[in-house]
């Protein structure tokens, strides 16, 4: 238990190094966590169900009752963004936790074992690589009239996103396997497991960072372009289906900018703001990768 508190502290201390030392990571950082305590806090506060449509007053422009405005069906935009950010964040994390853990793992056993293991897991990669995923996820959204759930829509994108980072994480171990710190780690009698926790893991973890990052970037996108075409899952709250609504609803025709407003905007602060944690991250694997 104190080897984990210290291990903790000594990562906290870290991270908190890295943002007092890095502009970007700590500009993406705050304005990440602004959104995730908007997405994950305020909902717990909010007087409206955002399924539930006539609920206030339809079409008034930002004031000071509603901040962010009113849409044609009758929904405080504040309020339904708060959710629609939640929900968008969990596919995003679900994506690219469950992508990135499947990706490292099969990648670290395909680079390390070699052979048939390689050769197998490679071209599985592969395949699921060739496959086009948008015209699947059209197919599925359509089956299910545009209630597929949420977690059904992370679970498809999950199929085809992990073979990039197992195709990555395999060409880095090929490369780290030959280097002498391996080999002497090897020799001192350490097992395959004790191997690539203590000495591979270490040395990619920013790049494994980095790419959660970017699947979460990835997944998000995907959903709202779904979404915008009408077969994501409209019954929820998303970045996506509030853009779709407003589009239904011919809401810039209409004058109504802050309707499309509100999810176009907030996508793009969302996508910088993870940019920015990506790219510093990347600069710190480019910098600091491989130095053993």
């Amino acid at each position: 238990m104190r080897k984990i508190k210290k291990r903790l502290a000594s990562a906290l201390r870290n991270f908190t190094f890295l943002l007092m030392s890095d502009v970007k990571l700590l500009i993406g950082t705050t304005v990440f966590v602004v959104l995730v305590v908007l997405g994950f806090i305020f909902p717990h506060f909010s007087p409206y169900n955002p399924k539930r449509w006539n609920q206030v007053p339809r079409d008034i422009p930002p004031c000071w009752k509603y901040p962010l405005g009113t849409t044609s069906l009758g929904q405080d935009l504040f309020w339904l963004l708060t959710f629609a950010l939640q929900n968008s964040l969990i596919l995003g994390i679900t994506v690219a936790t469950i992508s990135t853990f499947v990706g490292v793992l099969l990648g670290l056993l395909a680079g390390y074992k070699g052979g048939y293991l390689d050769r197998a897991l490679t071209f599985l990669s592969d395949i699921f690589i060739a496959i086009p995923s948008f015209p699947i996820l059209v197919m599925l959204a359509a089956l299910f009239l545009g209630r597929i759930h949420i977690l059904m829509l992370a679970a498809v994108l999950c199929l085809f996103n992990w073979p990039w980072p197992a195709k990555q994480v395999r060409s880095m171990i090929l490369s780290l396997r030959e280097r002498t710190f391996i080999e002497t780690a090897s020799f001192s009698g350490f097992g395959t497991i004790e191997i690539i926790l203590k000495e591979v893991i270490p040395l990619i973890s920013p790049w494994i960072f980095a790419n959660f990052i970017n699947t979460v970037l990835v997944a998000i996108g995907a959903e709202a372009g779904l979404a915008t075409i009408g077969v994501s899952s409209l019954e929820e709250a998303t970045l996506g289906t509030m853009i779709y609504w407003a589009l239904r609803y011919q809401a810039m025709f209409r004058g109504h900018w802050w309707w499309i407003s509100v999810p176009v905007v907030t996508i793009v602060i969302l996508f910088i703001a993870l940019f920015l944690i990506y790219m510093s991250f990347s600069e710190m694997f480019s910098i600091g990768g491989y130095k053993k």
